[in-house]
């Protein structure tokens, strides 16, 4: 290395090989080019940036990511005669074959190629090792150790292999990783890689993941192995294989793009073609039970965050591709039509946003998984095969993509013109959408309420009652006389959402007259999830993939129609109650954490920014009405709205506290604290009351005057709730214990420790509905236990432990309450009364 040189950002800062490639440059003075997300979508593009116009000479990806460049690209600008890149090493996955590399580098092109091996355990690399040239040795070995690294090989007894398979083993006294749970780790320890090699002549040979080695009608199969030699096949530009729910042999090919133009017009046969050719070419190369079941045949490969292939999203499209199986819908003349609405769809535009014919699909809002989906949806409808849509989609603009869609389509037979009318008549690949006449004489025979996190209940036909203040009246919450019974605490259902739940449900209860009321729980999680989940039976009604994570808690509408979540990619999203289609997306300037608050009078839905703003949005109009910029930090918590008063408190990580006039924005009075505040502020009989991360739960007045402070032992991160009826507040802190406060003077009337750190809002709830007079309260601590406590006493009714963190707080409507959990899992836990 020297200064001369160029590194290449490649991987995301979240993958630890991020930190080879900033300390290379770092320590040997070279450049470190960083390029924006949007550019490395864009294979085109991105060889255009790294290799003429910055001359990179430092390129470290995993074998995935190289392949997107495609063929062409990589033998005319990345491993061409005249290019300026030094070194070239792959890491992360499978190296491909000596074979498969030389296929991609003109034959003067004098890149050193490296095959690097470690794992995340023992960061970053352990191993490396120069390929030979010339590429014609049938494999890669993992190379040497690394300074201070020990590579061992032992078999499934433990003992060392110097001969032969077995799995291979990382450490050394220096390579020490602390992980998960661990505080110390005795120098030297080996961790197992769950990586089989072949140990031959003292060098390591890559046999696959050991979860990627697997029985096949009895017999041993090599999942990578079968994926290497696919790869290896003429018009493979890359591959991977997987297993379908454990039976089905998949592998998801891309087909180069060379010799593409031939087959022009005739592209159902092209792509049977391909698919029957990798079956036949497999046959005499490997045993019958290595032979794939399908060859599902797909633009792209899908990627993780880290640029290895994403076999859960491969799965996704082959299920999506079977529920597809049927003729083309499409003709000619409906086919623009067709692409503007499924643009929009993907875009998450309402139905009646004009696009541009010049617009480009990842420079109006879209992104790598969103341009997969959009060409998934168009070949699906188009019902054919195109190795370049996807280029097209991320690099042209949406005349290309319709210029291209066109070509593809192709010329129906035997069909009468009447039943082509009919076809073209109907949605390609969305369903229809009702008139808005159709939705507001729905939503008037409606009546909705929403129950979100700390007990707020909101009646969506009374229109005068404030959220969050008292729903409930209370009555009979401090009757001492009446015995208290026990209270049951078992699962009723979860859900998987995919990755971890911080964000707390809202349940939109909803009844006709003459008919049973039906409960709905809306959910989101930090896998781009929402889902809408039916309360009774946890059945999945719907869900939706957005631009981003969620871990704010979700809103419903005034007219009980729209779900509203934010997204870490800024956008406030209206989705429909009923489908999940997209209504309207708002986009901020920065993520969004802030739960929604949804004026009852106006519909106005209020929203803050880790931009620092709030926003006002009417969803009717689809526009915003006014925003604030909060006086410096991001807006984390959610708005409290006093919609009788019409005033809206809202707090930003500046320490700061601030009194809005609803209507307009302005600012009535401000409180400093120059302390972060996490928690959300309530009010309750004029006062407001809000924690902060110095420990304090704080109470104002109406006129921003502070009237007392409660302190605790820990930052305060949870929102405060009352009891009805009782004069007292309740707010948990990261001392793990949950307080129960005078509202008038901040006394303490008694605490409660948890097990663990209360990070979420306790939800009081009337316990009627499980044979208790009087409040309950449900509370959720750290560790993975949900208590339900008497609110006179702070007394245990029940408790039950869930396998997982609770960031999310406990939601509860009759007998069912619903959390969030850390491992992946929505809960519904039943309330019953102890017999």
């Amino acid at each position: 290395m020297s200064p001369d040189d160029v590194v290449f950002l490649a991987s995301p800062l979240t993958f630890d090989p991020s930190v080879v490639e900033l300390f290379l440059a770092l320590s040997s003075g070279a450049q470190l080019l960083m390029v924006p997300a949007v550019i490395k979508k864009m294979p085109s593009r991105l060889a255009q940036l790294l290799f003429k116009d910055h001359r990179t000479t430092v390129l470290q990806v995993t074998p995935t990511l190289l392949m997107r460049f495609g063929r062409r690209i990589l033998k005319q600008d990345v491993l061409s005669s005249t290019s300026s890149l030094r070194v070239l090493a792959l890491g992360g996955e499978t190296c491909p074959s000596p074979a498969q590399l030389r296929s991609w580098r003109h034959e003067d092109n004098k890149t050193c190629l490296y095959n690097i091996y470690g794992i995340t355990e023992v960061s970053c690399w352990a191993s490396c090792c120069r390929i030979p040239e010339p590429l014609t040795a049938s494999s890669v070995s993992l190379g040497t150790p690394l300074m201070d690294t020990v590579v061992e090989v032992r078999d499934e007894d433990g003992c060392v292999v110097t001969q032969g398979e077995g799995q291979v083993f990382i450490g050394g006294k220096d390579r020490v990783c602390l992980l998960d749970g661990e505080d110390t780790v005795v120098p030297g320890t080996m961790r197992a890689t769950g990586d089989w090699v072949n140990v031959k002549d003292a060098e390591l040979h890559y046999l696959g993941r050991k979860d990627r080695m697997v029985k096949r009608n009895g017999k041993r199969l090599n999942l990578d192995s079968v994926q290497q030699l696919i790869l290896s096949l003429p018009r493979v530009e890359a591959c991977a294989v997987g297993l379908h729910e454990g039976v089905r042999l998949l592998a998801f090919v891309v087909a180069s793009t060379s010799g593409a133009h031939e087959h022009q017009g005739e592209a159902d046969g092209a792509d049977g073609d391909l698919q029957r050719s990798v079956l036949k070419q497999l046959s005499p190369l490997v045993p019958s039970h290595c032979i794939p079941d399908t060859v599902v045949l797909v633009p792209a490969l899908s990627l993780t965050p880290h640029g290895k292939a994403d076999m859960k999203a491969l799965m996704r499209i082959y299920e999506k591709q079977r529920e597809w199986l049927r003729p083309s819908r499409l003709e000619v003349g409906g086919i623009k039509q067709t692409l503007r609405t499924l643009w929009q769809d993907a875009l998450g535009l309402p139905a009646d946003a004009s696009v541009d014919e010049q617009s480009n699909f990842l420079y109006s809002g879209g992104d790598s998984l969103k341009a997969l989906r959009l060409c998934e949806d168009i070949l699906a409808a188009v019902g054919v095969s195109s190795p370049q849509l996807l280029e097209v989609i991320l690099d042209g603009s949406f005349s290309d993509v319709l210029h291209l869609a066109t070509q593809m389509l192709p010329e129906r037979r035997g069909s009468s013109p009447s039943s082509r009318k009919r076809d073209a008549d109907l949605p390609a690949t969305v369903p229809a959408k009702r008139g808005r006449q159709a939705e507001r004489t729905e939503q008037q025979s409606l009546r909705c309420t929403v129950v979100r996190r700390g007990g707020e209940v909101q009646a969506m036909d009374r229109g005068d009652v404030d959220a969050g203040e008292e729903p409930w009246d209370g009555k009979d919450a401090g009757d001492d006389s009446h015995k208290r019974g026990g209270v049951c605490l078992g699962l009723s259902w979860s859900s998987d959402t995919g990755r971890c739940v911080d964000a707390s449900p809202v349940i939109l209860v909803r009844g006709v007259a003459g008919q049973r009321a039906r409960a709905t729980v809306f959910i989101g999680s930090h896998s781009h999830r929402i889902q809408a989940l039916d309360l009774l039976s946890g059945s999945l009604l719907w869900e939706r993939v957005l631009g981003d994570r969620m871990e704010a808690s979700a809103a419903v509408s005034r007219c009980g129609a729209l779900v509203v979540v934010g997204s870490y990619d800024g956008g406030v999203y209206f989705l429909c109650t009923e489908s999940g289609e997209t209504k309207w997306v708002f986009k901020t300037e920065d993520a969004v954490k802030s739960s929604p608050g949804v004026d009852p009078l106006t519909g106005l839905v209020v929203v803050g920014s880790h931009d620092g703003h709030v926003y006002a949005l009417d969803p009717q109009v689809r526009r915003c009405v006014w925003k604030r910029h909060c006086g410096g930090g991001a807006v984390f918590s959610s708005p409290h709205l006093q919609a009788s008063h019409r005033r809206l408190y809202v707090a930003s990580l500046g320490g700061r506290l601030l009194c809005l006039s609803l209507d307009g924005g302005d600012v009535l009075w401000s409180y400093c604290r120059d302390k972060p505040f996490f928690s959300s502020p309530n009010c309750f009989s004029g006062r407001i009351v809000i924690g902060s991360v110095d420990g304090s739960v704080c109470c104002l007045s109406d006129t921003g005057e502070l009237l007392w402070q409660f302190l605790t032992e820990a930052p305060v991160f949870s929102s405060p709730s009352f009891i009805p009826g009782q004069q007292r507040l309740l707010c948990g802190s990261h001392d793990g214990r949950l307080y129960c406060l005078n509202c008038g003077d901040g006394s303490l009337v008694w605490s409660f420790q948890t097990s663990g750190k209360v990070y979420s809002t306790p939800c009081v709830f009337e316990g009627s509905a499980v044979g208790s007079r009087g409040a309950l309260v449900g509370l959720a601590s750290t560790d993975g236990t949900v208590w339900i406590l008497d609110a006179r006493d702070g007394r245990v009714v029940a408790s039950h432990a869930l396998p997982g963190e609770l960031f999310s707080s406990p939601v509860v409507w009759e007998q069912s309450l619903v959390i969030g959990c850390r491992n992946d899992f929505v809960y519904c836990l039943n309330l019953t009364a102890d017999a």
